[in-house]
Parts: C-alpha cells; structure tokens; sequence
C-alpha cells in the first residue's frame, strides 16, 4: 500500500472516530448511507473490473499500443475521446481502467482525453441538458467541452 493510500484511510479513521465522538446515531446512520452506496456501485465496479480484466487478457499489449499509444496520433486521442464521450461511467471507475491503459501501452495524451471526455461530456444527459438549457447552448456546451478535452489531452501529453 502506497503512501497516499496509508494517509487517506488515516484521514478517514479519524474523521469517523470524531463523528462518533460527536454523535454516536448520526455516523451509524451515515454509514448505513455508506454501505447502500458501495452495494449499489459495486456491480459496476465488478463489470469495469471484469471488463478491464478481459481487455488485458484478450487484447495484445502490441494492439492497445497501435490503437492508443504514441503511434496512434491525432486519430487515437480523437477514437478514444468519442469512446469517452459516449460511455457512461462514473469518474472514479475510470482512473483504474485508465491505470490499465497506461499500463498496456496506451499514451497519456489518449489516456487524459478519455477520462476528460468522459467527465465533461454529457451524451447520455443530453436529452436533459436539451430540456432545460435549449439544443443550441446544450450541443455548444458539449462540442466545446469535446474541443477542450482534446486541448487538454495533447497539453497533457506535452508536460508528462
């Protein structure tokens, strides 16, 4: 366990102690709200598991190296970004799906434009977006959120 991870799990702790110090029901209930959540998340989290999983096992480091790695260019960052755009994940299953990218070969220049297109665009809200701030500002706010992500991939891929 590496350091980061020894000092989140001490913050927590000891957030806890103190909300049980402070109110004893209140951080039970909280952590009844808490377990509710981690059920209801975990089987997405075992399918990205499982799908990251067979991804590794079925696909060539070599394969995901020429679809996403330095090689790949403009047309892998673009491919993986509309991958990114269109998936409806939850940010924080992302970041080991992206681990195992990088780990496969993948640039960082294609690895950022995933999880950036996949917390600033919204494909799968859209039709909301559409209702409440009309299709023209909800299609610009996204075809510029993809414009921007696409920046931030390459700047990204420049400084690391």
């Amino acid at each position: 366990m590496n350091i980061t991870a020894i000092a989140i799990n001490l913050i927590a702790m000891i957030g806890l102690m103190i909300a049980f110090y402070r109110n004893r029901e209140k951080a039970i209930r909280s952590l009844k709200v808490a377990v509710k959540g981690f059920i209801k998340m975990l089987p997405m989290v075992l399918i990205i598991v499982l799908g990251i999983g067979l991804l590794l096992g079925l696909v060539p480091t070599s394969t995901i190296s020429q679809f996403a790695g330095e090689q790949s260019g403009f047309w892998g960052v673009l491919i993986v970004g509309l991958l990114g755009a269109v998936l409806f994940i939850p940010a924080l299953l992302s970041f080991p799906l992206a681990a195992s990218l990088l780990d496969g070969g993948a640039s960082v220049s294609v690895v950022v434009a995933f999880i950036t297109t996949l917390t600033m665009i919204g494909t799968v809200t859209l039709p909301l977006e559409i209702r409440e701030l009309g299709k023209r500002m909800a299609l610009l706010r996204n075809g510029m959120s993809f414009l921007i992500a696409i920046i931030i991939a390459y700047i990204m891929g420049a400084i690391l």
